[in-house]
């Protein structure tokens, strides 16, 4: 598994002292690699070492005194009422305190409680704005105590570091293991932002709750200032919310809602931090992934980031991102609930301690933390600004005006995607994921022990020939690290079948596994569409010249397909063209394709080798399986919508929860599982219908209505102009019209299998299926909206109808701005 352009060494530690061995990227390999985070001593085993151990703690000696560090001073009595204040005297926040007592001030006029005409008016009237804003001004107070970080105690960070390790190193009993040549290239650049008094954003990706644990115990053992995590308020429970206060964490709302008070005690509080020169930390994905492969990007935070810098109230910032994979993720299990439509449980203290007490028990490999190049956020939005605008000075205009606020959105956009982009390039594949991959990607039951290593042997060369790294292991054989993957792994989600003339391994738990293979596919994904796209061929069968495909459709449907889901993977940014010609090169060097070219060199048709045919195309079949489940739930969320088809006796249009409209697809996606329909269960995963059903809205296949109140959730509509026909008889669906195309394009790449053959089934049994649930979501809204019983009403109001038109008409107008392809 070690390869030394590939390979990062991990720092070796020798009592207090870190010695860096930066050379797997340039030199030979060297000796032995070790985690930068090892285990403690155990009271129990080994008192007296222990006992050391937590007195050099107490007595802060050496690196664990956290005294040399490389940023701003942090931990010290009094950072929190420091910081309190800057930012409760911000000029953005009082300014906002001041609009708002005004606007208030006036609506009190308008309904007669301060009267014009009495003699002491004006005087009154600054009374109570004077009143109004000493209100908000203590309401803001409030606010930013329960959201700013605690840095006030070294004592404490000492012993929560102590502590918090103890904890993670029996659960990731082979501890956190880092690269050498990108610490130290942190660290120089952390010196250099200290100097100039610059913050260090570390944007991570999110999988695990380990994340934020492992950012700031790294930071703490390398010297660096901690950075201050944004954190979802859900975690800010009794006992444990002030323990990840005092550590770095700040606390904010899932949703601010119309909240203008508290959006901008947000953007202050970024401020001060970044005016400051204080590190911070967020989540790019915002929640964490339960799917195993990165979310689309979230830009909240992000967003207050880049007005930060664009308002020039913040010289500059650097950006670091980070990624942080596991042999194995403890939340896997739960995520799998969730996915499958149980509700997410609110945390709390309860489950906190006991699901901590059960990962002490278990021993779940390693942590491998990644750091990407850090760059300037100044450069980067110069660089878009001057690109976009064409104007030399573009940082510096009127950000108020529309073509500007457009510009501005491209640029917060390319930042996100140029962050989860730069995550995937220093991303490690850790030899669970590649046995995840190889287990959910062969035909068959189960693989014997000699074709497992084969086929890991083969992935394994193909991410590092994509330009991917696969983790470290120093000298260990593949067998030996193959064997530590699947004993992490464990036997509840690969059993093996022993007795037999090999030991034969096979997927207990394919939902969860498919957690793992999904770490690996963002290397593959322009390989999987290709295969995908030629698959509308090969399902044909017939001869060889057959299953061949002009170029013009390989390239309609890859189109097509990339398009489909652009909100679920990262792509090149190269544009189409440039991926496509580069994708089918190296497939036909990988001898997986064929190219057919007429005499000026263009590309006229393309079809499987002869090799990969006689090899059983496992390779061809190998991006196949990467791609087929993600195009199976696509599927799923099309068919699903033919049943927001309204019946022929509705006369006006009625609308249903959003989340309900989801749990209807899952439903219809289980009951298909069951019946032979789906091959995968995973297509039923709820954050994968969901980024469907995001999609369809983007581009106007279905409508959304978000209402400003809280307690209104959003409805959603099928648009009119994508509704199937309905027989005037019967009042059946019509297995016809746009949207059942638009359906059909998706399935003509899904994998054949039984029920699938003939697509009569779809067009009679399936279509019938989704519109009987279809109508139980209409007959719920109706029955919910006559019993008035809260949740969402089922028609609009004159002011909603006239929002969504306004909406309608400015995705319409957005779609043509962006000049992307679409679906």
């Amino acid at each position: 598994m070690a390869n030394r352009h590939d390979s990062a060494p991990d720092l070796r530690i020798l009592g207090d002292e870190i010695t860096l061995q930066p050379s797997g990227f340039v030199g030979g390999e060297s000796g032995k690699e070790e985690a930068l985070m090892k285990h403690m001593a155990r009271f129990r085993s080994e008192p007296l070492q222990f006992l050391r151990e937590v007195s050099l703690y107490v007595s802060g000696t050496g690196w664990r005194a956290y005294d040399d560090v490389i940023g701003q001073p942090i931990f010290y009595s009094g950072f929190s009422e420091h910081i309190k204040t800057q930012v409760v005297s911000a000029t953005l926040l009082q300014t906002k305190i001041s609009q708002l007592a005004d606007a208030r001030v006036a609506v009190e006029e308008r309904e007669g409680l301060l009267n014009k005409h009495e003699k002491d008016f004006q005087t009154k009237r600054a009374q109570r704005r004077a009143v109004i804003i000493q209100s908000l001004q203590e309401v803001a107070e409030n606010l930013t105590d329960n959201m700013i970080c605690k840095f006030e105690s070294k004592t404490f960070i000492r012993g929560a570091y102590y502590t918090v390790t103890q904890l993670l190193l029996r659960a990731y009993h082979q501890g956190i293991h880092v690269s050498s040549e990108e610490v130290l290239r942190l660290r120089s650049v952390a010196e250099e932002a200290a100097k100039k008094k610059q913050s260090i954003i570390f944007l991570p990706c999110h999988r695990s709750h380990v994340d934020y644990v492992s950012l700031q115990l790294l930071c703490y053992r390398l010297g660096l200032a901690l950075p201050v995590i944004v954190a979802g308020d859900n975690l800010n429970f009794p006992m444990v919310g002030s323990f990840l206060q005092h550590a770095g964490a700040m606390f904010i709302r899932r949703s601010f809602g119309d909240d203008q008070l508290y959006t901008t005690l947000v953007q202050a509080y970024i401020d001060v931090l970044l005016q400051g020169g204080y590190n911070l930390a967020c989540f790019i994905e915002g929640g964490r992934s339960r799917t195993g492969k990165l979310l689309p990007p979230k830009f909240g935070i992000l967003s207050f980031v880049l007005d930060s810098l664009l308002s020039g109230r913040v010289e500059d910032a650097i950006i670091c991102p980070v990624s942080t994979q596991y042999d194995k993720v403890v939340e896997t299990e739960g995520y799998v609930t969730e996915l499958l439509g149980v509700p997410k449980k609110k945390e709390n203290l309860a489950d906190f301690l006991s699901g901590g007490s059960s990962v002490l028990s278990l021993r779940l490999g390693r942590v491998d933390v990644r750091f990407h190049e850090p760059w300037s956020l100044r450069e980067f939005v110069t660089c878009q600004m001057t690109r976009l605008s064409k104007a030399p000075s573009a940082i510096n205009i009127n950000w108020k005006d529309t073509q500007n606020a457009v510009v501005r959105q491209k640029v917060l956009r390319t930042l996100g995607y140029k962050v989860l982009a730069d995550i995937n390039d220093v991303s490690v594949v850790m030899p669970t994921a590649l046995i995840g991959t190889v287990l959910l990607t062969l035909r068959g039951r189960g693989v014997g022990r000699a074709e497992l290593i084969r086929r890991i042997e083969w992935l394994t060369d193909r991410v590092r020939a994509k330009g991917g790294r696969v983790a470290h292991f120093g000298t260990a054989p593949l067998a030996d690290v193959i064997e530590r993957g699947l004993d992490v792994l464990g036997k509840d989600l690969i059993g093996v079948v022993n007795g037999l003339a090999e030991p034969t391994y096979y997927a207990v738990d394919r939902f969860q596994l498919s957690f793992y293979r999904n770490m690996t596919i963002h290397l593959f994904i322009s390989e999987a569409m290709v295969a995908a796209a030629l698959y509308t061929r090969v399902k044909r069968g017939g001869g060889p010249s057959i299953q061949d495909i002009p170029y013009q459709d390989l390239h309609d449907q890859v189109l097509f397909l990339s398009s489909l889901f652009r909100g679920e993977f990262i792509y090149s940014s190269e544009g189409l063209a440039a991926n496509l010609e580069r994708t089918l090169a190296g497939l036909e060097a990988d001898n997986v394709i064929f190219i057919e070219k007429d005499e000026e060199g263009n590309i006229t048709k393309v079809g499987l080798s002869d090799a990969e045919r006689a090899a059983g195309r496992e390779n061809y079949d190998f991006y196949c399986f990467l791609i087929w489940p993600f195009i199976e739930s696509s599927w799923l969320a099309a068919v699903s919508l033919m049943g927001l088809t309204p019946p022929l006796s509705q006369e006006d249009d009625i609308w249903i929860q959003v989340s309900k409209a989801h749990n209807s697809a899952q439903l219809l996606g289980k009951t298909l599982y069951h019946q032979g329909d789906l091959s995968y269960f995973e297509a039923v995963n709820k954050e994968t219908l969901k980024n469907s059903y995001q999609r369809f809205e983007e581009e106007g296949i279905i409508q959304v209505v978000r209402s400003k109140g809280p307690r209104i959730p959003p409805r959603m509509r099928l648009a009119p102009d994508w509704r199937c026909s309905r027989d005037s008889v019967t009042g059946n669906l019509v297995a016809s019209g746009r949207l059942w195309d638009f359906t059909e394009k998706i399935a003509s790449s899904r994998r054949e299998g039984k029920n699938r053959r003939d697509g009569a089934t779809v067009s009679t049994r399936v279509v019938k299926l989704t519109d009987e649930l279809g109508q139980k979501l209409f007959e719920e809204a109706m029955n919910q909206e006559e019993g008035k019983k809260g949740g969402a009403p089922a028609r609009l109001s004159s002011e909603e109808a006239k929002s969504l038109s306004k909406f309608v008409k400015e995705q319409e107008r957005r779609r043509r701005l962006e000049n992307r392809a679409h679906l």
